[in-house]
């Protein structure tokens, strides 16, 4: 099974699973919609009173338009509105446009096209560590359980994962393992003791 269209995949989901850096995990209600829009057409009236993600590709767009940028700033200073990132975009062609967006987006997203894809594996890795990020970052896609480990891993606290996936057992996936072999966002590996 794949999802090839982000809408279809969060906006039903009633939660999605949180895991903060310095915290524990734990399931919470999701407040965000995904907008994929198809065309450079302005939001949507349906989401002007949600909390809404849009893709990034056409939140650069907008601000490129003098008639529709007012409307999308406005919505984003209440902190309405965040982006998700496409598997194929170049953030760090856009560092300058990511770090202003630092005081709008409250969360940005991640899209898993596919589960064989990684690729936005490297993009939180990339938020976390060159760009400064340290807001939420959620997987959303197609995101499987046997995913969760490694995004957490590489940056990612928070995960809209795929219909079938059963929250509970995905809770559990991050206590199966007690020792780290390697560094990550969360923290330095673990040292065993040899005696």
């Amino acid at each position: 099974m794949s999802n090839s269209n982000p809408t279809k995949l969060i906006q039903s989901h009633a939660q999605v699973l949180l895991f903060p850096r310095e915290g524990k995990p734990f399931l919470a209600p999701n407040e965000w919609q995904v907008w994929d829009v198809q065309d450079e057409s302005g939001l949507p009236a349906e989401y002007a009173n949600s909390k809404v993600l849009v893709p990034f590709t056409w939140w650069r767009s907008q601000l490129d338009s003098r008639h529709e940028g007012s409307d999308v700033l406005t919505k984003a200073k209440k902190g309405q509105i965040g982006v998700w990132f496409a598997a194929d975009d170049d953030i760090l062609q856009h560092a300058e446009l990511i770090e202003s967006g630092k005081q709008y987006w409250p969360l940005v997203a991640a899209y898993f096209p596919l589960f064989r894809d990684g690729r936005s594996f490297s993009t939180a890795a990339l938020l976390r560590d060159r760009l400064g990020w340290d807001k939420e970052i959620r997987m959303i896609g197609d995101v499987l359980i046997d995913q969760l480990l490694q995004g957490a891993r590489v940056g990612f606290d928070s995960f809209a994962l795929r219909h079938d996936q059963n929250l509970d057992v995905a809770l559990k996936q991050f206590d199966l393992f007690t020792v780290t072999t390697q560094n990550s966002w969360r923290g330095k590996r673990s040292l065993l003791a040899i005696s």
